[in-house]
């Protein structure tokens, strides 16, 4: 059970954001997918040399169905758009690229920096956080961030889909976004008995924890959801200065 990607309603929740894919995109939208979600469940199966590190994070294991919408669910609303509205096609693609290249980014972001990066800092500040909780950056993390939207972007370009610029810069804005949400309105909790700071509650411990920081009930999935809008608005407002400034 441990090395499945997925459950049971993750899998029916990834089945309906690939057939919106086809729908609106067709192969070339299911290859940008596939961009994103091949690398994505590689890194998750790397080795973790510091597993301490996400021991207090949220929803860990196989991805679940609010999980698969949190980082899909605007793409395949984007590629719904092209398929209803064919007029549209172009910027619902950059819309669905941009969605994708944050989730890619933040991905291989978490993924990268909580095996093999250090000295997390806050990026509110730049202060001391700890590692593996949401809205903590490093320097590697960093840079895999923009190695996993670029993958996508790539993919996305070499089939004609969207430019390349586009889906880059819209990746790493909405991956900013991604931290900066959780690192602000983001519900981090603590655990007294543990005197540990967790995203979760009840703790890995059993005991009941208490909400210090964020909104309550703003966990990771509504900052994936949102993020990933950012992204997909990003990557369109690039498009429409790049048709403007660059006809």
């Amino acid at each position: 059970m441990k090395h499945r990607a997925l459950t049971r309603g993750g899998t029916l929740a990834a089945a309906c954001v690939g057939a919106a894919t086809l729908l609106g995109f067709h192969l070339a939208g299911a290859l940008v997918l596939f961009a994103f979600y091949v690398p994505s469940v590689a890194l998750s199966h790397l080795a973790h040399p510091h597993a301490e590190r996400i021991r207090d994070v949220d929803k860990q294991g196989p991805r679940d169905a609010r999980q698969v919408l949190a980082n899909g669910g605007v793409a395949a609303a984007a590629a719904l758009v092209a398929f209803f509205f064919p007029q549209l096609h172009g910027i619902a693609a950059a819309a669905f690229l941009g969605a994708f290249a944050t989730a890619s980014a933040d991905t291989w972001g978490t993924e990268i920096g909580t095996r093999y990066g250090s000295n997390a800092r806050s990026v509110l500040g730049f202060r001391r956080d700890i590692s593996g909780l949401s809205g903590g950056i490093t320097t590697l993390g960093t840079l895999a961030e923009f190695v996993g939207a670029a993958i996508v972007a790539a993919t996305a370009a070499l089939l004609a889909l969207a430019p390349f610029v586009a889906g880059a810069i819209g990746g790493i804005i909405g991956a900013f976004a991604d931290s900066y949400l959780g690192a602000s309105v983001q519900e981090r909790r603590t655990c007294d008995r543990c005197a540990r700071d967790c995203e979760t509650d009840p703790h890995l411990c059993g005991a009941p924890t208490r909400r210090i920081r964020g909104l309550s009930g703003f966990r990771n999935d509504a900052v994936n959801c949102s993020s990933t809008f950012v992204g997909a608005c990003a990557s369109v407002a690039v498009l429409a200065l790049r048709a403007r400034y660059f006809p």
